[in-house]
């Protein structure tokens, strides 16, 4: 950890305010830090596995809590009603009319609310995610 603040400290001035916000910014240069660590380590570990691990690596969990965090922070940017059906459907695993039932919603109104949701995230999240 001191080592990723050291380098997010050496790198400050590479930081661009009118790129985005500093967040990001943030991520991508402890994560750079993490992965040249990693790559730095000339150990070589004392039992070699004849089968590699079938579980994500450290490079995979990262990027997964990235992407986590930043599809959350999509979700804060929509309309409170959008938000609602949305975790209903993906979070609670309710069919669309479920969420209408569990709303007292007709079943159009989740399925545009639902389509406008996810329309506005792939407007916010851009680029970020692919």
């Amino acid at each position: 950890m001191q080592e990723t603040f050291a380098s997010i400290w050496r790198s400050a001035a590479s930081y661009r305010p009118e790129r985005g916000p500093g967040a990001p910014w943030l991520y991508a240069v402890a994560r750079n830090a993490i992965v040249d660590r990693a790559r730095s380590r000339t150990e070589v570990p004392s039992d070699i596995p004849d089968e590699a691990a079938g579980g994500p690596g450290p490079g995979d969990r990262v990027e997964q809590g990235w992407v986590a965090w930043r599809v959350h922070r999509a979700l804060e940017e929509l309309p409170e009603r959008e938000r609602e059906v949305l975790a209903l459907a993906y979070w609670s695993g309710l069919s669309q009319s479920e969420v209408a039932e569990f709303l007292s919603i007709p079943l159009g109104t989740v399925k545009t609310r639902t389509r406008a949701a996810l329309a506005k995230l792939s407007d916010i999240l851009g680029d970020d995610l692919q």
